[in-house]
């Protein structure tokens, strides 16, 4: 795991736009196609509002993504489908695009994005870290070993109040308390991780993830188990964190 800590969350996004597209790049031009998973929440607006901007033949991207809510509609505010519609895919239209639908079936639509999954490994992971270190929805403890792609998962209620903070519901009762998340044994099949991390509430996270062992009540520790993962942090989410750690990292 290689950390890179930035001034401030836009030059942050803008570096991690950069290196997601030189990796997307190289595998267009090694393999004719890439394959790209993208998370989302408001930790990632910066690193959006770049990486559309990046020189990438999008038409030769195939896009997955992490985690939907289970019974959102499409127009809801807090719909990641309309999340990644709006703040990507109707502004770069990659060549294929596969979203969860949270108002289908849960079993239906694991099954479909399942299979498309299973063709061809990622590429590219855009992998975000929670302010409980949950990956995805795998919140604290997390299961290492499912082998499935996608599950229906309970959200914790650390999770939850992270989404009220974020502002995208008006209580905890409006929240919804159920997702469709990517496993973890699937996110480690990615060939590279990307990890955008900005952010104050996300320091704890951030330090525990550098300092803790693989621990299931951490769940990004098992990032550290990757081969090619790179974590992007400003200096407010590294804040926590001590010097020496993050030495290790560089």
């Amino acid at each position: 795991m290689k950390v890179k800590v930035f001034e401030t969350a836009e030059q942050l996004g803008a570096a991690a736009a950069k290196q997601a597209a030189a990796k997307l790049n190289a595998t267009i031009k090694e393999k004719g196609s890439a394959r790209l998973l993208l998370s989302t929440g408001a930790s990632q607006f910066t690193f959006f509002d770049s990486f559309v901007k990046e020189d990438v033949d999008w038409s030769k991207v195939e896009m997955f993504h992490l985690d939907e809510y289970v019974g959102i509609s499409e127009d809801h505010p807090a719909s990641f489908k309309k999340y990644l519609l709006e703040r990507f895919i109707n502004k770069v239209n990659p060549g294929k695009y596969h979203l969860i639908n949270g108002s289908e079936d849960p079993e239906k639509t694991i099954a479909e994005v399942s299979a498309a999954l299973n063709e061809r490994k990622i590429d590219l992971g855009m992998i975000g870290i929670g302010e409980n270190g949950h990956i995805a929805f795998n919140d604290p403890p997390a299961d290492f070993d499912d082998q499935r792609c996608y599950k229906v998962v309970k959200l914790s209620d650390t999770c939850i109040q992270q989404q009220l903070h974020e502002g995208w519901f008006e209580n905890e009762d409006a929240a919804f308390k159920y997702a469709i998340s990517m496993t973890c044994s699937k996110i480690m099949d990615c060939e590279t991780i990307i990890s955008v991390v900005p952010y104050k509430v996300k320091a704890q996270a951030i330090v525990d993830t550098l300092t803790c062992d693989k621990t299931v009540d951490v769940p990004a520790t098992l990032m550290k188990e990757h081969k090619d993962v790179t974590v992007y942090c400003d200096k407010d989410s590294a804040s926590l964190t001590p010097a020496e750690v993050l030495a290790k990292f560089a």
